[in-house]
């Protein structure tokens, strides 16, 4: 097998299929979608590194979508890293966010374990367009996001599943290999193809796009490939869904914050957008003059 040309694809979720083997593959590899989403905020470098590879699995685990709608990844803990989200969607779009005490010196290596406080959840949720939402929580066992997604498809799916996963300030990227249900396959043959998966490194997967690093891996027993499907960054944040919060939240406290601030701001983690609701548009929203009841509330100076 010849060493295929040159390419220089990213932002792209690569599909394969082992021909011998009742084995199935997903590759995927982002740029300009990581990097809109790194340019939002100023992550330190380990919380980056854990949402990249948090993007990344989301991006491949949606792929099973069999309705159209999201799935969500979450990983919550009690350290300085608070919160980990990634959401793709059937439309193959994607979002990433993190929560971490930005008061906490982050600057050097530390562990997943670590800043997730050695305790928390990990959770996923598929959140059907039409439909009844579903979710699974476990707790969070092993050191990397690979290991935790590994594990929670294993119990949960009982699919055997291998996942590597890594990030970069420009790149992020992953590899998925599935045994396909119900299919024969020995437990050496199993053992051979996920072997060769573990030798892929870091750089490999940020740095090189599917025909390369499949090839890197399987030459000897290629896979067939199947065309790369476009991965897009997407919000799906919107001044309507920013009303139905400040709806559920009341009037009272909405006019308190409006008749002492002028305005309510409420920012978008995951894109950074702003939504500002004046006292006109507070009154409206409500039906009534909710700023005012607020500021006849207050005492007097």
């Amino acid at each position: 097998m010849n060493t295929p040309a040159p390419a220089h694809t990213a932002d792209c979720r690569t599909r394969f299929i082992f021909d011998d083997m009742p084995v199935r593959g997903l590759h995927i590899r982002l740029q300009e979608v990581w990097q809109h989403i790194v340019a939002r905020k100023h992550y330190p470098d380990p919380i980056r590194n854990a949402l990249g590879e948090l993007l990344a699995a989301a991006a491949l685990l949606s792929s099973n979508l069999k309705l159209e709608g999201t799935l969500i990844l979450q990983v919550q803990g009690r350290g300085d890293l608070k919160m980990l989200v990634a959401e793709a969607t059937s439309g193959r779009t994607c979002r990433a966010t993190a929560r971490w005490n930005e008061q906490a010196d982050l600057s050097g290596r530390r562990s997943l374990t670590d800043l997730l406080g050695g305790d928390g959840i990990f959770a996923i949720t598929l959140q059907p367009d039409d439909g009844e939402q579903w979710q699974g929580i476990v707790p969070l066992e092993g050191d990397s996001i690979a290991d935790m997604l590994t594990g929670y498809m294993q119990r949960s799916e009982q699919l055997e599943t291998h996942i590597s996963l890594a990030a970069s300030p420009t790149h992020v990227g992953g590899l998925l290999l599935q045994r396909l249900p119900e299919e024969n396959l020995t437990e050496d043959a199993w053992a051979h193809v996920t072997a060769l998966a573990d030798t892929v490194n870091a750089a490999e997967l940020t740095d090189l796009d599917a025909p390369h690093l499949l090839y890197r891996l399987f030459h000897e027993t290629p896979p067939r490939v199947f065309p790369p499907e476009n991965i897009e960054f997407a919000c799906t944040c919107s001044r309507g869904k920013v009303s139905d919060m400040l709806l559920l939240l009341g009037g009272q406290e909405v006019g308190s914050v409006v008749a002492e601030q002028g305005s309510v701001g409420i920012d978008c983690d995951f894109c950074g957008e702003q939504y500002v609701f004046d006292e006109t548009d507070v009154n409206a929203l409500f039906g009534s003059d909710v700023v005012a009841a607020a500021k006849a509330a207050l005492p007097l100076q």
